[in-house]
């Protein structure tokens, strides 16, 4: 559904995107992650036509942006950073003008916005001027008018920014929807978001793509892969005791939070061995877990310079 090949784009002597080639298929959440100016929204600039690449190839749905560009936007549905609109307009007028520039037959037009309002729920604000609506429902607006036509590619930059936690959990299980049948990029800087909407994770720095994976594929490069955490309050020499097991690498201790890590030696699983010994040494605990690993520790280690990155001791 959407391929990009070798594609770059500079801005004078800056180089904001460096050679990325991917492809995303239908049915995909695919995420892009990276730091601020690492070229994520560059590139689904690119891909929506707004920007002409330096060099490089695009194709969507088979089409190359370059032989059809109006083709591919017909396409594409886009919610870019800030989602522009007429702020003079009523809700339900911005989207009524939205779907006939989508080209929505005029007898399907009131249809097409009735179901698109309902889906991001907007149906209290459908007459309120969009300049007066606060930044959470202008960002729905956004989304609105970008799956008014029902495009096959949904593009979307920050889809959640200024949502609350319940309008989030709303527009993630959006995402999860429509999925399905379209394929869809969106960045994010919410890490749980990756895992609450994505299936696979392309992680962007300094133009490069540094790391392609699965959620649970970036969480196995994390060191707190398979550690042990548990909180009680414990004393140096227990303390000591755990590090010198032989199955343990490393241990951090949280005196604020009274929470202890346990960093398995490289491959191991050590939730039966803490848990005896924690029993064996009659310690009571208000929690023990084995973590899956953390996206955040994982995305500072890839994004980070070699100097800054997190290590085991």
């Amino acid at each position: 559904m959407i391929e990009c090949l070798n594609l770059s784009k500079k801005f004078g002597q800056f180089t904001a995107v460096d050679d990325l080639s991917f492809t995303a298929n239908k049915g995909q959440v695919l995420g892009f992650l990276g730091p601020n100016g690492a070229g994520k929204s560059t590139t689904m600039k690119m891909i929506t036509g707004f920007l002409e690449p330096t060099s490089g190839q695009i194709k969507v749905c088979g089409i190359n942006i370059f032989d059809d560009p109006i083709a591919v936007k017909s396409k594409i549905g886009y919610l870019p950073e800030g989602a522009p609109s007429y702020g003079e307009m009523e809700v339900g007028q911005f989207l009524h003008f939205v779907g006939a520039l989508r080209g929505i037959k005029p007898s399907l037009i009131k249809a097409a916005v009735e179901s698109v309002i309902s889906r991001v729920n907007l149906e209290n604000v459908y007459f309120q001027k969009i300049e007066t609506l606060s930044k959470g429902f202008k960002r729905r607006v956004g989304l609105a008018q970008a799956i008014i036509h029902d495009p096959d590619v949904l593009i979307m930059d920050e889809p959640t920014d200024g949502l609350d936690p319940n309008q989030k959990h709303q527009v993630r299980e959006l995402i999860t929807d429509m999925s399905k049948d379209k394929t869809i990029i969106l960045s994010t800087h919410i890490l749980e978001e990756v895992h609450a909407v994505c299936d696979r994770a392309i992680i962007i720095a300094g133009g490069k793509i540094v790391a392609d994976n699965t959620p649970t594929e970036m969480e196995g490069m994390s060191r707190y892969h398979h550690a042990v955490s548990f909180v009680s309050d414990l004393d140096t020499e227990l303390l000591n005791k755990i590090k010198q097991m032989n199955c343990v690498l490393d241990v951090n201790y949280d005196s604020r939070l009274k929470e202890t890590t346990v960093f398995p030696t490289q491959g191991l699983f050590i939730f039966d061995e803490i848990s005896e010994f924690l029993r064996k040494q009659s310690i009571q605990v208000k929690s023990l877990k084995m973590e899956a690993g953390r996206l955040d520790e994982v995305f500072r280690n890839i994004t980070q310079p070699m100097g800054e990155r997190e290590v085991v001791k």
